[in-house]
């Protein structure tokens, strides 16, 4: 097999002494019995995406490993040292279940110490959403999260946050980009200065807890929340760690825990993937609900940002909620709290992204309050949180099963977002309703609201020519009608504009430029494409409503909207 120039002399640098015998020797072992993979894991460099950076593990500069991630480390001490002169500077360092995360953590510690740089590490692995409220807790300058979230057990990744608690967002993200672009492998100090290294535990985990409590509690009645039977797994990951100590302490006493997946293993033995977006993720926690007559089920991710929710519908059925549907619930059960207590006065705002449901936007005009649109991940809504201090943050989230209480976490929150769902089921049942009922309310009050994703996953470097091309199919000869519907209008975010196609007017978007393409249809259909910034994967969001008179016609109304889904995805012809 030819390998390009480019390659070879990428490998070759791996080959010299500035790295141990242990790359080394991998790497020539792949020269001979693996070219393909040497090439797979050097064409090119691990790049940051949507949330940080996640890669295979193994040796090669597309590859997560000591030397990628030292660099990283490197690159961003540089950085800080030259944008806080003077101060004695600060990190926070997190990681999950995943194999090699701790040993990880602890190279990236060593190379922020060997800068001069204070770190503050997790003794053992924590959720996610810990680390950004550990960071503004001990006033950090910026953290790290030792995390691939819910990719496969291959995969680790590193996502870095901001002094306010946020991933890293323009222009500093651009800025330490090129900072380590620049950098040569042989300027990592990987020699760590121990002095500068402090273990981190039960204190953060405390005050952590007490925030969640006061974020996410609303005087749900004791027995009410006596009477919730809620099965909760954390799918082998770091959840474990935070949640059932959260719920105690809020008061909730029928917790069941899925025993056979809450040891944290970074291999997840018993799922495909440990996603609470896929059905699969909660087979044994629904059959333990079946079992016990459980009234919800909640799943998250390995690192808990993320939360699957499952409850029972009109007929006792378990069924999954979809991560819109969630995050329709909690926003809408926040803002009648706000309500209720007075405190909105045109001053307040939700937040979500351009992929998640258009249902956001009405119930903050039905509340009063204005909801911010952003690019696909939780850092653009805790840059809202940053550019808008004026404004108080209520809560918000996205399709992708996140969502964040408030804003003394600024990124997706599992731990609160499980509380603030029991609190809604706890105060549902005991009022003689349900989580589900609830929804179906909401489809009454606002419109009936469906949404859709379709994952099409394009592997190597010729799946990524193959999402290229999708793109460029989809901007250069846009569909005019799809399943009978005008295209009213199509938003291109990658060169800022919006075009009328009855007035051709284009209009420009203000949301930083991303590569999304969303088609908007005559009867208020939605239909956007985005390459994935984490995944080789394309993906299809589709949003489509209709007005609902009825809780007794939800049924009827759904498969109305199904169907029209159906037919959307069959004449675009994504299989």
């Amino acid at each position: 097999m030819h390998i390009e120039q480019n390659i070879l002399d990428k490998v070759n640098e791996w080959l010299t002494p500035t790295f141990d015998n242990q790359t080394q020797e991998a790497i020539k072992e792949m020269m001979t019995s693996s070219p393909k993979d040497l090439e797979e894991s050097f064409f090119k460099n691990l790049e940051f995406g949507t949330g940080g950076m996640r890669g295979v593990m193994g040796v090669g500069t597309n590859r997560i490993n000591k030397y990628t991630l030292g660099k990283n480390t490197q690159g961003l001490s540089n950085y800080m040292i030259k944008s806080f002169p003077g101060e004695q500077l600060k990190v926070a360092i997190a990681y999950d279940c995943r194999h090699n995360s701790a040993t990880l953590a602890k190279v990236v510690a060593d190379v922020f110490s060997a800068n001069g740089i204070h770190v503050y590490l997790f003794s053992d692995m924590r959720p996610t959403p810990e680390l950004s409220f550990a960071l503004k807790y001990l006033n950090c300058h910026a953290g790290i999260v030792l995390t691939a979230s819910h990719n496969p057990p291959e995969y680790n990744g590193y996502k870095v946050y901001w002094q306010d608690g946020g991933q890293l967002v323009p222009p500093q993200d651009k800025e330490i980009i090129e900072v380590i672009e620049a950098l040569n492998y042989s300027e990592i100090k990987f020699e760590a200065n121990e002095n500068l290294i402090e273990y981190i535990d039960v204190a953060v985990d405390e005050a952590f807890a007490k925030s969640t409590l006061e974020n996410a509690s609303f005087n749900t009645p004791t027995s009410a929340k006596e009477h919730l039977k809620i099965v909760y797994t954390s799918l082998h990951g770091t959840s474990i760690k935070a949640i059932p100590g959260v719920l105690a302490k809020a008061g909730y006493t029928d917790v069941n825990i899925v025993a056979e997946q809450q040891i944290p293993d970074g291999d997840f033995p018993t799922v495909k993937s440990p996603n609470p977006e896929e059905p699969e993720a909660l087979t044994l926690a629904l059959a333990l609900a079946d079992k016990i007559g459980g009234d919800i089920v909640i799943g998250t991710d390995p690192d808990s940002d993320r939360l699957g929710v499952a409850v029972r519908d009109t007929n006792g059925k378990m069924i999954l909620l979809n991560g819109n549907q969630t995050m329709v619930i909690m926003t809408a059960f926040l803002l009648e709290q706000w309500k209720r207590a007075g405190k909105i006065d045109g001053k307040q705002f939700i937040g979500s992204t351009i992929v998640s449901t258009p249902m956001m936007l009405a119930l903050a005009s039905g509340y009063d309050v204005e909801c911010k649109v952003g690019l696909t991940g939780f850092k653009w809504i805790a840059k809202f949180i940053k550019d808008f201090p004026e404004l108080t943050f209520i809560g918000g989230g996205e399709e992708s099963f996140g969502f964040m209480v408030g804003d003394a976490v600024r990124d997706k929150d599992a731990v609160g977002a499980c509380l603030l769902v029991c609190e809604i089921a706890a105060q549902a049942k005991a009022a003689g309703s349900s989580l589900y009922k609830e929804l179906l309310n909401l489809y009454v009050d606002f419109g009936f609201y469906k949404e859709h994703l379709i994952s099409l996953t394009k592997k190597g470097i010729s799946g990524m020519q193959e999402i290229n091309q999708m793109m460029i199919d989809l901007r250069e000869n846009p569909m005019s009608e799809i399943n009978g519907q005008r295209v009213v209008c199509i938003e291109d975010y990658e060169n800022s504009t919006s075009k009328n196609r009855f007035t051709q007017e284009i209009e420009s978007i203000s949301i930083p430029q991303s590569n999304v393409l969303i088609y908007y249809l005559e009867d208020g259909s939605k239909i956007c494409a985005r390459p994935s910034g984490t995944e080789p994967k394309i993906k299809f969001y589709f949003s489509v409503n209709t007005p609902l008179d009825s809780v007794e016609n939800a049924r009827e109304v759904e498969k109305q909207l199904d169907e029209k889904i159906i037919n959307i995805i069959a004449e675009m012809q994504l299989h």
